[in-house]
């Protein structure tokens, strides 16, 4: 497409190629061989004969060098129109998670728990706890009590009885073998959060494994991981040495900026991005802190830094989104 003069409209921002070049995060020399050679799109042009993109322009630049960075050949792209170029990235999304998605899972024993508590019945089926147990946990109920739990499921049908318990008294055990007998070939977990010693103490005497709360999910998945015994553990996804952590583009002075600049347009997506990628570096550097500061925790804290680090990443980008298409000028990185 051959560049000519265009009218600039009075209220449709247009940019130079160097302001579209650093938005895009490519070289402008990059830029202009592009449109040297392929003729991307049709800029207006000042007197002086220099290009002036729109933010429709400059949407499709990025998406072009998103593309080229996967892999696709920008000969074979210059000549698509936008929604060609989007049903490209679709294709290519769909094809990236297909592959993904057929990956084989190993064939695991499933480690049935009868839960006696809706709440906690809800924590169980966090990615947090479940990943301990690399997918093997079915959850039976969960029930109103051990009653109800005894009725439904019939005798040995449950690996492990877990009941949600706010206090335990003296006679709880008691009350619960009465309530379910067909379960007594169970073993019993009670998740509690007010016991006196003594009631504690006897009740581990007994066989009936305990945790206390409030806790972390983390904690909770550990200790069920325990009480499976053989249950295979997954484990967390490691940094990849091949995918370093991406540094970050902008200081929390240049973010606050930004999110200063949502006063003057009628949109506040650029303020509520800054402000999240905020949130999100702050917890990375957290996360790094915490895995140096307790060894036995490295491989969970090392994930959680990895996955605030990605996450950032890609809220990065689409704070260059937001700004190219409300036409803002970023602070400089």
């Amino acid at each position: 497409m051959a560049s000519i003069p265009l009218p600039v409209p009075d209220d449709e921002p247009r940019h130079r190629s160097g302001a579209v070049a650093r938005m895009v995060r490519m070289p402008v020399a990059t830029l202009r061989v592009w449109e040297r050679r392929y003729q991307l799109s049709s800029p207006a042009l000042t007197p002086s004969g220099q290009r002036l993109y729109s933010a429709a322009d400059v949407r499709r630049i990025a998406l072009l060098k998103q593309l080229t960075e996967h892999g696709h050949a920008i000969g074979s792209l210059a000549g698509l129109d936008m929604a060609q170029l989007q049903e490209v990235a679709a294709t290519h999304a769909h094809a990236v998670t297909g592959t993904l998605s057929a990956a084989p899972s190993p064939a695991l024993t499933r480690w049935r728990v009868a839960v006696v508590g809706e709440s906690l019945a809800r924590r169980l089926m966090r990615p947090s706890v479940r990943r301990r147990l690399a997918g093997a946990l079915e959850v039976l109920g969960p029930f109103k009590d051990a009653a109800e739990a005894a009725a439904d499921i019939g005798p040995d049908s449950a690996d492990l009885l877990l009941v949600h318990a706010p206090t335990l008294h003296p006679a709880w055990l008691s009350e619960l073998q009465q309530a379910a007998p067909q379960l007594k070939t169970a073993r019993t977990a009670a998740v509690y959060r007010f016991a006196s010693e003594s009631v504690c103490e006897r009740l581990a005497l007994a066989g009936v494994a305990l945790l206390r709360e409030p806790l972390a999910d983390a904690a909770l998945g550990q200790w069920l991981e325990g009480l499976a015994g053989g249950v295979p553990r997954a484990p967390l996804p490691p940094l990849s040495v091949a995918e370093p952590v991406p540094p970050r583009r902008w200081d929390d002075a240049a973010l606050a900026d930004i999110a200063g600049l949502s006063s003057t347009i009628a949109c506040e997506c650029p303020r509520h991005v800054a402000e999240i990628l905020m949130q999100l570096t702050h917890f990375e550097a957290y996360s790094a802190e915490c895995r140096n500061r307790s060894p036995a925790d490295a491989e969970l804290h090392a994930y959680l830094a990895g996955v605030a680090a990605s996450t950032r990443a890609k809220f990065e980008e689409a704070l260059e989104r937001v700004a190219v298409h409300e036409g803002l000028l970023m602070p400089t990185r």
